[in-house]
């Protein structure tokens, strides 16, 4: 008898499944906070011990409850009550989500720069079941989140959660999370090596995270990259601030959670990346008589109160430096029509600063089945040359042509029913934009992916920018002879006919043989 070999699951599966325990004692919207809380405190732990234990080793004892010999290596200090030693000492205790709250409010007030990053009194509050929240803990407890020096084991585990919360979420939900591939496609196409990289609805601050993987990816600094967000909602805030934590990723997400329209936190902000996922066609977002007089819009019309998507690009043409470039999701609704929205989108085209427009795969989003697309804002799109991380590029002269480019037929199956990219995908793609960007380049049309278009045929189109419009798709059917075609058709349904035919006669004969005749 053949013996079954059962897959040994992933870290990140044993920990969503001990995860998934805590359904129906806490919501799924819930939880997240929960286990993403715990893993933040074990790591935090992990590198407080491992710096104790090399005081100890230097002989340095008089030091070890001083916060300044931890902080000077960019680690969190915790007193003993943060520790997670102590956690795990008392997981089987009544109290022991009090006992997790009273750690996560002394490790915030021992270090400043997590101020506003960890949930405040929030185990207490959900008043889990103890024996699911003391399984979790133990599965917790067997992560070696040191075991990566370049903290891929943690961030990976947090990664891996962001992206199976949003899937579990649901429609409607899970905003907190872009799709990775998504954000590597932008971040490999608008190239953030150095300078200020900005994210005006930052959710879990996914953009930076692969911002700064794309800088490593290329042997860049990231000394040399200052990060600024944004984000409205209170515990995607939190997120945040420990989602980029726990890659010692130091960020200015604003003092507080708070609206970008309404409470602009970075109101003399100029990058020279922005990398965003605003919310969808976001209605009411002002109301008529609001913000009228915003210095953001400067130079064009208002946008309309009933969609912010014109809202989100102007806010990001506004901050953006006179070398900026910006990629960006945006429904594909923002591509045409709208009669505010049209007054902007053409003299965003006139100024030169729409570079591409690229239309993505269906299926993408977890949270939505919406068509959409990325935009890339180009503030200089004139002929000359950049280093980029010792690459030398010469780009050529494109403020009147767009790059127009539809990948719905590329991707690959994720996670049954889902679509996402390949890295070979967006290689091709990157490449592609690359190219087209570039002088002496072999950039070249191809039906059914890239056109390049000039203001004028943009002109005789209105103003839109879909895709479609654009790109040459080819008839599969033109070398195909119609009366042939047809004439087999013809032949095949024929001969189903007769087959039915038949049928009917042999189930007759069968009633009639029982004695029992059918009349038709």
């Amino acid at each position: 008898m053949a013996k079954t070999i059962k897959k040994q699951k992933s870290m990140e599966e044993t920990l969503w499944d001990s995860a998934n325990k805590l359904r129906g004692t806490v919501e799924s919207s819930e939880y997240k906070h929960v286990v993403l809380g715990l893993i933040f405190l074990k790591f935090a732990s992990d590198k407080f011990e491992e710096r104790r234990k090399e005081l100890i080793a230097e002989k340095k004892e008089q030091y070890l409850e001083m916060k300044e010999f931890y902080n000077m290596k960019n680690i969190f200090f915790l007193p003993e009550e943060s520790r997670w030693s102590h956690i795990i000492k008392n997981a089987k205790q009544d109290d022991i989500a009090l006992i997790i709250d009273t750690a996560l409010h002394t490790t915030e007030k021992n270090n400043p720069s997590l101020k506003g990053a960890l949930p405040d009194n929030y185990f207490s509050r959900l008043n889990m079941d103890v024996s699911k929240l003391a399984a979790l803990l133990d599965t917790i407890n067997n992560i070696d989140t040191l075991k990566d020096k370049q903290q891929d084991i943690v961030g990976r585990v947090y990664e891996y959660f962001l992206s199976k919360f949003a899937l579990a979420e649901g429609k409607g939900k899970g905003e907190f999370y872009t799709p990775k591939s998504i954000v590597n496609l932008i971040a490999e196409m608008i190239e953030p090596y150095k300078g200020i990289i900005y994210d005006p609805a930052c959710g879990s601050g996914g953009m930076f995270v692969q911002s700064m993987k794309f800088i490593e990816n290329h042997h860049g600094d990231k000394k040399e990259v200052s990060i600024y967000g944004q984000e409205y909602t209170a515990t995607t805030y939190k997120l945040a601030k420990m989602n980029l934590a726990i890659r010692g990723i130091a960020a200015n997400l604003g003092a507080v959670p708070a609206d970008t329209f309404g409470k602009d936190q970075h109101k003399d902000l100029k990058a020279d990346y922005i990398m965003a996922n605003p919310p969808f066609n976001q209605k009411d977002w002002r109301a008529d008589n609001e913000l009228v007089d915003d210095p953001r819009w400067k130079g064009y019309d208002v946008p309309s109160s009933s969609n912010a998507n014109y809202g989100w690009i102007l806010n990001m043409v506004a901050k953006l430096s006179e070398n900026g470039i910006a990629g960006f999701v945006l429904s594909n609704g923002a591509l045409s029509g709208g009669s505010t929205d049209y007054k902007i989108r053409r003299k965003l085209i006139e100024n030169g600063l729409v570079e591409a427009i690229v239309i993505l795969p269906g299926s993408m989003f977890y949270t939505t089945d919406i068509s959409v697309s990325i935009w890339i804002i180009n503030k200089n799109k004139s002929e000359r040359t950049l280093k980029l991380n010792d690459i030398e590029k010469n780009y050529r002269e494109r403020k009147d042509e767009v790059l127009f480019m539809d990948l719905r037929q590329i991707g690959i199956p994720f996670e049954k029913k889902f679509i996402q990219f390949s890295e070979e995908n967006i290689d091709e793609i990157s490449l592609t934009y690359h190219n087209w960007q570039l002088k002496d380049s072999d950039y070249k049309d191809v039906p059914e992916f890239c056109y390049s278009a000039n203001l004028e045929e943009i002109a005789a189109k209105d103003y839109s920018l879909v895709p479609s419009k654009y790109i040459e798709f080819i008839n599969r059917d033109e070398n195909i002879d119609f009366g042939d075609k047809m004439t087999a058709l013809q032949n095949e349904f024929a001969e189903l006919l007769k087959a039915e035919e038949a049928s009917k006669a042999d189930l007759l004969n069968v009633f009639k043989e029982l004695g029992y005749e059918i009349e038709l």
